[in-house]
């Protein structure tokens, strides 16, 4: 019979002693409160970097291919790949699709208001599957009928309020050239990324019309956006596209088009460092503090036994197993008390977030079996081999002084 786990089962669950009891308790609450914010922290910051890349990813693709010259206009340089190279890259088993696209920078004209846009120009092959999540009114473009797609335009919220447009309505679009030419357009889509800089700038056409208006090629293009099936591999598959490429032809992934984005998703992983340190020292502290109370309470107890022959490291076992049980209810209440809440918000969007500001209009969440697991069990272990320093104090107790202890 293992000795100290009985006695330290009598002493979790038949203690009388009220002053303890409530150090325990407060010990149980820190941890308990402990572990809810670092689930929570990491699920928010693994959900918010994660809606904000795949929002970047949906419009934008993770690798893009383009023409290497010097153009460092808002207009493409148009190119035609080699059929070769394109079948050999679309084949890759990391790539989920590749589409062409072009952009040309106009100015949207109505009654009242002017607006300068940058018109991003697809064809049928584009990737319309993300814009059903960003897509608040109307439809995608549609591609059945050559002539009339490209009278069709989709739009984002944000320029539809400035211009005082609607689904419906038309406007005329004057293409920056020599000479200057206009287009008379329908809006049948809106959108609302979230992010300015790609809401206030791009609107969506067809490709076709920028061919006419460059007198390009039918197989020339402005460039081509490739989207990977996993996106920490991202470095390694964008290396693996420019070695495929020809001589007259570049790529560059997402993070290089974004990077200010990027950089500061990255600076999350800091913030989110500095709340587990801090939370951990938090539930450290308490149950350093009520193993300490809980040794002095017991310390006749702890003369007793050593009287009676038991070892030093067979009494610390005892407040060892006890600290290991609260330590394992406030795991326990910390994970229901944490994960509950992250299931309410990912289900009713309860709280609310500056759309303007960060990008999403509510507090993301995204929880992960790995993060759990570890949490609990680096928690768990960081707790309990931090207690062995305190319980040293049971070696210094002299088992005649403890005994005669009031």
């Amino acid at each position: 019979m293992n000795l100290s786990l009985f006695i330290a089962k009598r002493i979790t669950f038949k203690s009388e002693r009220n002053f303890s009891k409530l150090i325990v308790r407060i010990a149980i609450l820190g941890i308990t409160l402990g572990l809810a914010v670092m689930i929570l922290a990491v699920g928010i910051v693994k959900g918010f970097k994660t809606e904000i890349r795949e929002k970047i990813r949906g419009f934008a693709g993770d690798i893009r291919i383009a023409k290497l010259d010097l153009n460092k206009s808002y207009e493409t340089s148009p190119f035609t790949m080699d059929p070769l190279t394109l079948k050999r890259i679309s084949s890759y088993p990391d790539i989920s699709y590749l589409q062409p696209f072009a952009t040309k920078p106009g100015i949207i004209k109505t009654h009242d208001e002017v607006e300068s846009v940058m018109m991003k120009g697809v064809d049928k092959t584009y990737h319309f599957d993300y814009f059903k999540h960003v897509l608040v009114a109307g439809r995608n473009i549609d591609f059945s009928d050559s002539i009339r797609s490209q009278k069709e335009m989709m739009i984002s919220k944000f320029t539809a309020d400035q211009l005082k447009l609607k689904i419906g309505d038309d406007f005329l679009m004057y293409f920056v050239q020599e000479p200057l030419r206009k287009r008379k357009f329908t809006i049948v889509g809106m959108f609302d990324l979230g992010f300015e800089e790609i809401d206030k700038v791009y609107v969506i056409g067809d490709m076709a019309l920028i061919r006419r208006l460059n007198n390009w090629q039918h197989d020339q293009v402005g460039g081509y956006e490739i989207g990977i099936k996993n996106f920490d591999r991202l470095d390694a598959i964008a290396d693996q596209v420019y070695d495929s490429l020809d001589l007259n032809l570049k790529s560059y992934s997402i993070k290089e088009l974004f990077p200010v984005i990027f950089q500061w998703l990255s600076l999350l992983d800091v913030n989110t460092q500095v709340i587990l340190t801090l939370m951990l020292a938090v539930a450290i502290i308490n149950m350093i503090s009520a193993l300490l109370i809980m040794i002095l309470e017991r310390t006749n107890m702890i003369g007793i036994l050593k009287a009676m022959g038991s070892s030093n490291w067979e009494v610390r076992k005892i407040f060892l197993y006890n600290a290991s049980y609260l330590i394992g209810l406030g795991l326990l209440l910390g994970n229901i008390l944490g994960l509950g809440i992250g299931f309410l918000q990912q289900n009713t969007h309860l709280l609310k977030l500056d759309q303007a500001s960060y990008y999403i209009s509510f507090v993301p969440i995204e929880f992960h079996f790995v993060d759990i697991f570890l949490l609990n069990v680096g928690t768990l272990f960081i707790c309990i081999f931090v207690l062995l320093v305190p319980s040293l104090l049971i070696t210094k107790i002299s088992p005649i002084q403890a005994i005669t202890f009031k």
